[in-house]
């Protein structure tokens, strides 16, 4: 019977690529891989917040580069990678989480926002993915993680083309990880519930949008976290950065689109 090696949750000496890691869910990863031990590359479509969350990582004791990147324009995805080899020599550990949103029903929908949805969504979780392997291939070991959504797993009214780029990662994910699987390198699906950062929080965000007459953000965040969630409570930015380290560090966990939504999906 072959050893079979115990699980360490140490990404000391790996490099670790993180999209829209500018803030919210992205930062929150970002910061978790660091505190696992990982250097980071933080791209996010503006400049400003990534060099901010670079040094929040750098503050950790950790390497970090900031840089700027459109995941939706292969030639954006390609110049971030040459960055990604030319300051680490190679790359461990990859989330695609740069994503949009917006409200909206089919009855109403442009073609033109349906197409910004899924140009972000869907194509920057492809063309990023086919880029970040070219450097994983290079060393026959890997791990990427395509951030997803519940909205991927359940339909949302008002978000069919967020729900429709999002089941896009889920279905991509489990294809190309069965694609790689023999080459070191794990493709799984993230997926996260409720969290409070800007796609909820705010008169924009979701509870602002979906109040009931009379209702304030506040008491709306309150009422779909009691309605939606079996444990009642929104997940964290921590949250989803724990099975992010776990899913960096797990060699046999490939294809699987795991939620972290507090029961809601089950």
């Amino acid at each position: 019977m072959r050893e079979i090696p115990s699980l360490e949750f140490s990404l000391s000496g790996k490099v670790a690529l993180v999209t829209g890691a500018g803030r919210g869910i992205g930062l929150g990863i970002a910061v978790s891989l660091a505190r696992a031990g990982a250097d980071l590359v933080v791209a996010d479509f503006d400049s400003n917040v990534a060099e901010e969350a670079a040094m929040q990582i750098r503050a950790l004791g950790h390497r970090a580069v900031a840089l700027r990147v459109d995941v939706g324009q292969a030639d954006s995805v390609s110049a971030m990678i040459d960055q990604v080899a030319e300051h680490f020599g190679g790359l461990d550990i990859a989330v695609n989480n740069a994503g949009v949103v917006s409200l909206g029903k089919v009855s109403e929908l442009s073609v033109t926002e349906w197409d910004r949805i899924m140009n972000v969504n869907a194509r920057g979780v492809f063309l990023c993915c086919q880029a970040e392997l070219k450097l994983m291939r290079a060393r026959q070991s890997g791990r990427i993680i395509n951030i997803a959504s519940i909205a991927g797993k359940v339909g949302f009214p008002d978000l069919a083309h967020y729900s429709a780029s999002k089941f896009a990662v889920i279905g991509f994910t489990n294809a190309f990880a069965k694609e790689v699987a023999r080459e070191g390198i794990t493709v799984n699906a993230l997926c996260p519930g409720i969290v409070g950062t800007g796609m909820w929080r705010g008169e924009e965000g979701l509870s602002g949008r979906w109040r009931l007459p009379g209702e304030t953000e506040a008491q709306s965040w309150e009422r779909h976290q009691s309605s939606l969630l079996p444990q009642g409570e929104a997940q964290t930015v921590e949250d989803m950065g724990q099975l992010a380290v776990y899913l960096a560090c797990a060699p046999h966990v490939t294809g699987q689109a795991i939620a972290v939504d507090g029961g809601f999906s089950l």
